[in-house]
């Protein structure tokens, strides 16, 4: 289960092709229900059960609305939302702080994980790497994304360290990368790839991002557009209140949800242990947040990374141009359509 590394900067066709209408056309069903469609950043995995398992137990039908699951392909999902070709979309804060400070019309109505989903790994017998200040002048293998470093540099940094390293790109699993030797730190996330470590005998040994100052990341989102939004309020209400009820049955009842989970998607997810793994830990420590929410944001936490980008440099406005002022980031997320909102 891989991190886009950034917007896909294309057309965004590629929703059209596969639903044959335009998402903002909200269609009636012929049994009634409303189609809404909602665009996957990659292959059906563990951060999607609540959706599945919404579908799988009729809720979304219950609540009127004929889902479309559009795969993930060529065109970001934050691409399809801004250009108002899907309804919702699964994304994470890096993806939507980067268009919606560009102009995008796209905003964060549900937080699917409450803790940040990924770590500085590294093979957990390098017993030479005790703290991140042990990787300058090391090697790291990632996606490219442009936050990578900085985040990396004020990680190492904040540990004692100086911040150099050096940087390959990722063409297999990060562990196997770091058990090849082609690197000696990668950025996975411990609810799949660190999971899928431990079981192929290559367990890793992480570093939590928060544990040296990085602010909190909401690593998976789902997104829509404030003119979906606007023009459908009642309608979103309902999509997220049966997306909020999956995630809370798979808090709940994580071995069942994963097993909706596999039903809905046997030819993708075959490693049925890993799956059960992987739902376990995400129901355990990151579907719900520590004071017990779920699915719901904070100003405070987007306005800190939203303050990191533009202070490593990374936000550009629609004209390509970098900010010159950090952007309001409370205007990035809603909770306004989530179940509990008054």
């Amino acid at each position: 289960m891989h991190r886009r590394t950034a917007l896909t900067a294309i057309a965004a066709t590629a929703l059209l092709a596969a639903t044959g209408c335009s998402a903002d056309s909200t269609a009636a069903a012929k049994d009634g229900t409303t189609t809404v469609t909602l665009a996957l950043d990659w292959t059906p995995n563990t951060n999607h059960t609540g959706i599945y398992v919404a579908q799988a137990k009729g809720w979304f039908k219950t609540a009127g609305i004929d889902l479309k699951i559009v795969p993930y392909g060529s065109t970001a999902p934050e691409t399809l939302i801004a250009n108002h070709k899907a309804d919702f979309g699964i994304s994470y804060q890096e993806g939507i702080t980067t268009a919606r400070a560009a102009g995008q019309d796209i905003t964060s109505v549900y937080a699917v994980t409450q803790k940040t989903d990924v770590t500085i790994a590294v093979r957990a017998d390098r017993s030479d790497i005790t703290s991140p200040k042990d990787l300058d002048g090391k090697t790291y293998a990632g996606f490219g994304a442009p936050y990578e470093k900085p985040l990396l540099q004020k990680v190492i940094q904040s540990a004692g360290g100086k911040g150099d390293f050096k940087q390959v790109t990722l063409n297999t699993a990060a562990y196997q990368a770091l058990y090849a030797g082609k690197a000696d730190f990668a950025m996975p996330m411990p609810t799949w790839e660190g999971l899928e470590a431990e079981l192929n005998g290559k367990p890793l040994k992480n570093f939590q991002l928060s544990d040296y100052g990085f602010p909190a990341i909401y690593s998976t989102l789902v997104a829509s557009s404030d003119q979906f939004l606007k023009k459908n309020p009642e309608l979103a209400k309902k999509f997220l209140a049966a997306v909020d009820k999956g995630y809370r049955y798979a808090v709940e009842h994580p071995s069942q949800a994963a097993d909706l989970l596999i039903s809905a998607n046997k030819s993708v997810l075959t490693n049925t242990k890993l799956v059960q793994q992987s739902e376990a830990l995400l129901a355990k420590e990151y579907y719900k947040g520590t004071e017990g929410s779920i699915g719901t944001q904070s100003a405070e936490r987007w306005q800190a990374f939203a303050d990191f980008e533009y202070k490593a440099g990374l936000l550009v406005d629609a004209n390509g141009k970098k900010l010159t002022s950090a952007p309001k980031a409370s205007t990035f997320f809603t909770n306004a359509y989530l179940p509990d909102a008054k």
